[in-house]
């Protein structure tokens, strides 16, 4: 047979069968005295193992092991092993599916895919044009994605319903073309960390023993202009501590 035959008789590309030549898994067949390949009904048998095996997913190296004559691994062991994978891949997809269906269920954020739990946050909070506003909704998405904590969205829930906030932003806002050594700062960072309930802060990473990278609040504080990012250093440091009442501390 010559290649577009035994492509033809197995079900495969003659490409495919040149691409198994260069790998070492179908051997070189014989040439005729034209220079044509004279593939043989044993060819054929092996090609089409090969097809039938990765079919069923196996990666060409695997592939190899399986039909290799000497150290290669057991079929059975390969198998085994590709079922497994499968196994986990359907375990994946049933997570993700079950996500999925909570997005779909949540109420709509103009943010993006949430969880569940900040999309309630979101929706329950007044609307408001402010950038401050903005800025804080945006800051919540990246704590959502890199930490996510369902206790620390309920704490927060009755701060971020308050009209108080409101309040606060447009105080901050009006911070944004100030020198840093504006007398309206420190009254107004005082105010937000007075603001801020002993929940949200028994919530966040630095009390529950969760990790927060290195150099996030370089990165945070950089991102403001110099009042209002030493304002916001400043209710950085106050929350630092600050220990919550509820564990017998200062409020």
């Amino acid at each position: 047979m010559r290649i577009a035959e035994i492509a033809a008789l197995v079900g495969v590309t003659t490409r495919a069968v040149r691409h198994y030549h260069h790998l070492g898994l179908l051997p070189e067949p014989a040439r005729r005295t034209n220079g044509y390949r004279d593939y043989s009904v044993r060819d054929a048998v092996l090609l089409a193992r090969i097809r039938r095996l990765t079919e069923l997913g196996l990666a060409l190296d695997e592939v190899r092991d399986v039909i290799s004559d000497d150290a290669g691994r057991e079929l059975t062991e390969v198998l085994g092993e590709l079922d497994a994978d499968l196994a986990r891949q359907e375990a994946g997809i049933r997570v993700r599916r079950a996500r999925l269906a909570e997005l779909m269920e949540s109420p709509p954020s103009a943010e993006g895919p949430v969880s569940p739990a900040l999309a309630r946050l979101l929706s329950a909070a007044p609307a408001t044009d402010s950038p401050m506003g903005t800025k804080d909704r945006e800051l919540l998405v990246l704590y959502d994605t890199a930490l996510g904590s369902e206790q620390f969205y309920e704490a927060l829930r009755p701060l971020a319903e308050s009209p108080e906030l409101l309040g606060l932003y447009r105080q901050l806002d009006e911070l944004a073309d100030a020198a840093p050594d504006d007398p309206r700062i420190a009254p107004l960072a005082d105010a937000f960390v007075a603001a801020i309930p002993d929940e949200v802060l028994a919530a966040i990473p630095k009390a529950t023993g969760q990790p927060v990278v290195a150099g996030f609040g370089e990165a945070l504080l950089a991102d403001f202009p110099p009042a209002q990012a030493e304002c916001a250093r400043l209710v950085m440091e106050a929350l630092a501590t600050r220990t919550p009442a509820a564990e017998g501390g200062p409020s």
